[in-house]
C-alpha cells in the first residue's frame, strides 16, 4: 500500500477515552473528514459524547463496519485488550493496529490479532493540547509506508521519536509517559510551600507553573546542557544555591532517578501481567 492512499483510508479507534480524543482532535483539526473516522466505545455516554464533539461514527459492538479501516488505534485499558483483540480481529486483520496500551508488547497484540503490522506507541497526557511526546516501535513487518502514516497521525498530538528496541519503550513510560505526575507532583509542593510562605493559592500556583512552563521552554530553545542552564541561576552562596544544596543533601536526584525506575519496572510488569 502506497502513502499516498494511507490518508483516503478510515481509522478506527477501539476505545474512545482521552487519549483517543487528542488524536481524533488532531486529526479532524488537520482535516480529516470526521467520517473518516470510526470510533469502537462499549458505553453509551462516552459514544454521544464523541458524535456531537467530533461528529465521528461510533459501534457500541466489534462489526464488518471495522473492515473499511486501513488504520486501527488501541487506545484501550492494558486489562482489557485481550478480550477486546479476540472481539475484534476477524474484522482488522488487514488493517495496520497502533496501540497506545501501556506495558502490552507487541508480540502479544501480533498474536491476539493474527497480524505482524503493529507498532506499539507511549503517548503522554500533554497530547490533549498538542504538546505530547510519544515514543514508537514498528515490528519488522510494517513497512516505511506504514510507519509515514502512523507519524502523520501521532504527529497530530505533538513530537515523537522511535525506538529500535521494544524494551526501551518502558524507558519511554518512565520518563514521558509518567513524566507528566512527576511535574505536577513539584507544582502542587511548590504551591504548598508557597502559601505556607504567606502568597495565596491563586498566586503560588500562577508562579509555580509560570516558572515550569518558561523554564521547560529556556530549555528547549537553548543551545546548552540543562546543567549549565541550572548553574547560570545558581550564584555561590544566593538563595538557588541554598535551595540546591539542599536538594542535593537530601539525595533528591538519586530519589527521583529510582522513582523512575519504580515506573520502568511497572511498565515491564503489566507486559508480563496482561500479555499472555
Amino acid at each position: 500500500m502506497s502513502t499516498t492512499q494511507h490518508p483516503t483510508r478510515a481509522i478506527a479507534f477501539v476505545g474512545g477515552g482521552n487519549m483517543a480524543s487528542a488524536i481524533i482532535g488532531g486529526l479532524i483539526q488537520q482535516g480529516t473528514p470526521a467520517q473518516q473516522i470510526l470510533v469502537l466505545e462499549p458505553f453509551d455516554v462516552a459514544r454521544r459524547e464523541l458524535e456531537a464533539k467530533f461528529g465521528v461514527r461510533t459501534l457500541a459492538n466489534a462489526s464488518e463496519a471495522l473492515q473499511e479501516a486501513g488504520l486501527v488505534v488501541w487506545a484501550i485499558k492494558p486489562q482489557v485488550f485481550k478480550e477486546a483483540a479476540h472481539a475484534t480481529a476477524i474484522f482488522c486483520q488487514q488493517a495496520l493496529h497502533l496501540s497506545v496500551a501501556a506495558g502490552i508488547r507487541s508480540d502479544s497484540i501480533a498474536s491476539w490479532l493474527g497480524t505482524q503490522r503493529v507498532v506499539r506507541a507511549m503517548p503522554n497526557t500533554p497530547a490533549l493540547v498538542g504538546l505530547g511526546q510519544t515514543g514508537l516501535f514498528a515490528r519488522p513487518s510494517v513497512s516505511a509506508a506504514d510507519q509515514a502514516w502512523i507519524e502523520q497521525v501521532v504527529a497530530t498530538t505533538g513530537q515523537y521519536l522511535w525506538v529500535q528496541e521494544e524494551s526501551l519503550l518502558d524507558a519511554v513510560t518512565a520518563i514521558s509517559g509518567s513524566g507528566p505526575a512527576y511535574v505536577f507532583f513539584f507544582i502542587e509542593a511548590m504551591v504548598e510551600a508557597g502559601v505556607k510562605m504567606g502568597l495565596s493559592q491563586v498566586q503560588a500556583h500562577q508562579l509555580a507553573v509560570g516558572t515550569f512552563v518558561g523554564a521547560s521552554e529556556l530549555a528547549r530553545s537553548a543551545n546548552e546542557s540543562p546543567a549549565v542552564l541550572r548553574e547560570r541561576v545558581t550564584s555561590k552562596g544566593g538563595t538557588t544555591h541554598a535551595a540546591i544544596t539542599a536538594m542535593q543533601e537530601a539525595k533528591l536526584a538519586t530519589l527521583f532517578q529510582a522513582a523512575l525506575e519504580a515506573a520502568r519496572a511497572r511498565a515491564q510488569a503489566l507486559g508480563d501481567a496482561f500479555g499472555h
